[in-house]
């Protein structure tokens, strides 16, 4: 199924994954994140929009200029003169996870969403899940938002290289990692533990709630142990993107990445 992404910097990543030119037919067939088409605003001479360009050609992809009101009409964002056709990437299942955690020659590192809605949040875990080394990230099939454009846009490339698993049962999902020895850390902000008094080494899947609920029950009764981040100001709770980042990095700085 093909989708449309838009913006410099998500173009641009979607353009490094394609097939370089010279690949053979079958080569270039396998590939599963390859762009068909870049849609450029003709009236941009810049040396961003050149840049991109310049990618598209050398990766054998179709160059169409076309007024910006057409990029307008193909997209709902700010897609800053370049859209691109391309196959839309598979969001992974329990099967992948299971071949993943049979693979992995160092301690899984995993990142557990438990029901983002907001996409704008979603692709800011991507990203920085892929800054933090981050293997995968598992969310709930219901009431979890899906790789959508937008997504895509605020992940900035990173929906590429960090693999996004639904699964449809999140407790199964839990007890199947606990079979792998990996330690489950919930972080829930009514707990006295702090992530700088916790061991985030070893194999780890941090689990974070959404803003303001927090995690569901089951979820929070399956994970080993609770923490928090320490909070001094006013406000009750972080931007789950936000308390992401923190946490993640709190585990890279202990792991020694």
């Amino acid at each position: 199924m093909d989708e449309l992404i838009y913006g410099i910097h998500a173009v641009k990543s979607a353009l490094n994954y394609c097939s370089d030119a010279g690949k053979d037919d079958k080569e270039k067939e396998a590939d599963q994140k390859h762009v068909s088409v870049l849609f450029v605003d003709r009236s941009r001479k810049d040396n961003r929009v050149s840049a991109i360009i310049e990618l598209a050609r050398k990766k054998s992809v179709k160059v169409t200029l076309v007024q910006r009101k057409k990029l307008d009409e193909m997209t709902s964002g700010n897609h800053q003169g370049v859209v691109a056709q391309s196959k839309a990437p598979n969001v992974k299942s329990e099967s992948f996870l299971d071949d993943l955690l049979q693979t992995l020659n160092v301690p899984p590192f995993l990142l557990i969403l438990d029901g983002v809605q907001d996409p704008h949040n979603l692709g800011a875990c991507l990203r920085t899940a892929d800054a933090a080394g981050v293997h995968a990230i598992i969310v709930p099939k219901d009431r979890s938002v899906s790789l959508t454009p937008t997504v895509r846009k605020v992940a900035c490339g990173a929906d590429q290289s960090v693999a996004l698993i639904q699964v449809t049962n999140l407790a199964r999902t839990l007890k199947l990692l606990k079979s792998y020895q990996i330690w489950i850390i919930g972080t829930a902000g009514e707990t006295d533990t702090s992530i700088y008094q916790s061991d985030l080494k070893g194999p780890l899947a941090l689990v974070m709630g959404t803003e303001g609920k927090g995690m569901r029950r089951l979820t929070r009764e399956n994970c080993d142990a609770l923490v928090k981040i320490p909070m001094t100001g006013s406000v009750e709770s972080l931007n789950v993107s936000v308390a992401t980042g923190i946490t993640l990095f709190e585990a890279v700085r202990q792991r020694g990445c």
